[in-house]
């Protein structure tokens, strides 16, 4: 990973741990060469509003952002993305997203035009195609958190929402053995999990009650990871990462 990540210090966690191994070295270069632009924020950042016209698509080099909808003066998240995502890539079709895009607290994007999209769709499909999986990567992600929202009560739902965390970010190299860290609040815990800041607050003294985790100032600190995964019926499958969707050399088989 350290050697990906010296030569691809844009991209290089792209895909880390799922489909990254189909990509050839030419591809990699690639895309890091792609990125025309890298912009670093302090602070939370308003980087792409619902219903503007967008003309490129942006990669989440550090940092953390989450995707929001905003209705009867309430903010919903329902994406959230760590270093590595192409954030709004379906950008490149619709040229409108639905939700607004933000970044939390200290972060750093790189732009790739969708112009410059257009010539890798046109030059390297095998690469278009991998994009494309990343695209759908989001798109399961979202399933899995509207399964988590029918079946699961609050405090089981923020379980769920935190062993994803965990795992998305041991993918890139950024998860430590007993937890992680991050600018999340319980607050934007509660607007991702579709609850109040005050039942949020109750989930987690739950969670810290029964010993198995305790989330503060956005550091979650797990004594019982497998404890914590079963609380919030997490199976990290649908990240495909691991087990019966993980696919292998398959993109490399099929035309």
């Amino acid at each position: 990973m350290k050697d990906e990540l010296e030569r691809f210090p844009l991209t290089g966690r792209f895909l880390l741990g799922r489909l990254r191994h189909a990509m050839a070295e030419r591809e990699k270069e690639i895309f890091e060469n792609s990125i025309e632009d890298v912009v670093t924020f302090d602070n939370d950042e308003l980087i792409l509003e619902r219903g503007a016209i967008c003309n490129h698509s942006t990669l989440l080099i550090e940092g953390f952002a989450i995707r929001t909808i905003s209705e009867n003066d309430q903010r919903h998240v329902v994406g959230v993305q760590v270093p590595g995502d192409f954030m709004d890539l379906h950008a490149f079709a619709l040229k409108r997203l639905d939700h607004d895009l933000v970044t939390l607290g200290t972060a750093k994007i790189g732009r790739i035009s969708h112009e410059r999209l257009q010539q890798i769709q046109q030059s390297e499909p095998h690469l278009a195609r991998i994009f494309w999986f990343s695209t759908l990567l989001d798109a399961s992600v979202h399933r899995q958190w509207i399964l988590k929202l029918h079946q699961l009560k609050a405090s089981r739902r923020t379980a769920h929402l935190l062993a994803e965390i965990w795992y998305r970010l041991e993918h890139v190299g950024l998860a430590q053995p007993g937890g992680f860290r991050s600018p999340l609040t319980q607050a934007d815990l509660a607007d991702m999990c579709g609850t109040t800041p005050i039942h949020m607050n109750r989930s987690l003294g739950e969670l810290r009650k029964s010993g198995i985790a305790e989330f503060r100032r956005g550091r979650l600190m797990c004594n019982d990871r497998a404890a914590l995964e079963e609380l919030g019926d997490f199976n990290p499958t649908y990240l495909y990462g691991e087990g019966d969707l993980f696919i292998g050399d398959l993109v490399n088989r099929v035309a």
